[in-house]
């Protein structure tokens, strides 16, 4: 997560702005769930997610913000056994979805400037990374994105396929047919893409 990721995170948590969590009655415990740490733990898997379903670094603040809202509001509906992740990421999924039907981010491309630096110690290191990092998630865009969602859930997330199946609300074969699909899809992305920079 990004520095400016961090400081909206912080803003949105403790902002006076944003409505008391007790003014929705119960919503800020429901199901044993306190809506701020939910939000402290999560807000950066939320981040990522958006960021891996293909939402521009520029615009990740707001949508993060605009999920948690969402969460906010149906915090009734989590089951307490459920894993939390997969719920979290069916809302991510959601307003991903919503944002890429709006017209003017039809034809949205990944930018190279739009991935966060690595922290990691070494200069070649973080090049390496943030070579190899690029290239991963360039390839996903090239994934079409209910076959994405399954791959991020599995490949990515380590949820099961009945987890994934559940969290999207399709049927286990169907989870299994998209996950088949997603991986050819990235397979197929990212060798053009290394090709086009003429690695093997």
């Amino acid at each position: 997560m990004t520095a400016r990721g961090s400081r909206t995170q912080e803003s949105i948590v403790h902002s006076p702005e944003r409505p008391a969590l007790r003014s929705i009655p119960g919503a800020a415990t429901a199901a044993g769930l306190d809506f701020p740490a939910l939000f402290a733990e999560h807000f950066g898997y939320v981040w990522q997610t958006l960021r891996r379903l293909g939402v521009p670094v520029r615009d990740l603040d707001d949508v993060t913000h605009d999920v948690f809202l969402k969460v906010y509001r149906q915090l009734g509906q989590y089951e307490s056994p459920r894993a939390i992740k997969p719920w979290l990421f069916g809302f991510a999924f959601r307003v991903a979805a919503d944002y890429r039907r709006l017209s003017r981010n039809r034809r949205e491309v990944l930018e190279p400037g739009d991935e966060p630096r690595d922290t990691a110690p070494s200069a070649v290191e973080r090049l390496v990374f943030a070579e190899r990092l690029e290239l991963a998630l360039a390839a996903l865009q090239g994934v079409e994105l209910e076959r994405r969602a399954v791959f991020i859930l599995h490949e990515l997330d380590e949820c099961s396929i009945p987890e994934v199946a559940e969290t999207l609300g399709i049927n286990v074969n169907t989870a299994y047919s998209r996950l088949r699909l997603a991986r050819e899809d990235f397979a197929k992305a990212a060798k053009r893409l290394r090709s086009r920079r003429g690695e093997p």
